[in-house]
């Protein structure tokens, strides 16, 4: 990157905004470069690369080790480092500090620690929640199905909350994973991505009566919740059992 002799980015370079706000970034040419500095210099022994979003090079970056992630971001407007840690598909931990060293240990930990718990213990300024230290249990789909059911007995739509309890009370439903999508229930066999999306889904249409749409795009209409919930189970392959 270009630079003037007082530091600052050159008119059009990308970094003009952030001179202020992250000079040692600017100075660096991207975050993706400061970081590795500051990782190499604390001996952390960690790759910093790029994220996937092409127009985010110079201001975000990744690490990746083990199914194990984190990105950061630089926000516009005032010096915040935003992190996200994760899992496979799963967003773990979250948080942001104005303090770069305070990112690379973050990054560091949490490609070495064994639970989300300890990585927020040693790093006070993310956090995490209750569905992700759950994902870590293996226990996912059992905190969808109660978030789901609690979501569902608050809704004004009490067909929807009738479906949600008549799905909940057959095994092979309750043993996969919950969700919606617009206004359809969904089934997964897993409870991270990727979601299946090929088993047979559920809404509420008015008047006391539910559609099911199966994988194929064949819809079917019946006339109670109880009758939608065992068609579903009728529809259900063999193999539609949890995984991990």
């Amino acid at each position: 990157m270009s630079e003037r002799l007082d530091g600052g980015a050159v008119p059009n370079d990308p970094m003009r905004e952030y001179v202020a706000l992250y000079p040692e970034v600017v100075r660096a040419g991207s975050l993706r470069s400061a970081l590795q500095a500051v990782v190499d210099h604390g001996g952390h022994g960690l790759a910093v690369g790029l994220t996937s979003s092409p127009g985010w090079r110079h201001v975000a970056a990744r690490v990746e080790a083990d199914g194990r992630w984190a990105n950061v971001l630089m926000a516009p407007g005032e010096r915040c480092f935003i992190v996200d840690c994760g899992a496979g598909g799963v967003r773990m931990a979250s948080g942001s500090t104005p303090d770069l060293f305070a990112v690379a240990g973050a990054l560091h930990s949490w490609l070495r620690v064994s639970r989300v718990g300890e990585l927020v213990a040693q790093c006070p300024f993310l956090r995490t929640w209750e569905l992700a230290e759950a994902h870590e249990r293996g226990e996912g789909a059992g905190v969808r199905w109660r978030r789901l059911r609690e979501a569902a007995a608050r809704m004004p739509d009490t067909a929807l909350h009738a479906l949600v309890e008549a799905a909940f009370q057959q095994e092979r439903l309750r043993a996969l994973s919950p969700g919606r999508s617009t206004h359809w229930l969904t089934f997964s066999r897993r409870a991270v991505p990727p979601i299946c999306n090929d088993l047979p889904r559920v809404m509420p249409i008015g008047n006391g009566r539910y559609r099911v749409r199966f994988a194929d795009g064949l819809l079917q209409e019946l006339d109670s919740a109880a009758e939608a919930v065992a068609v579903i189970l009728a529809g259900l392959p063999d193999d539609a059992v949890p995984r991990t």
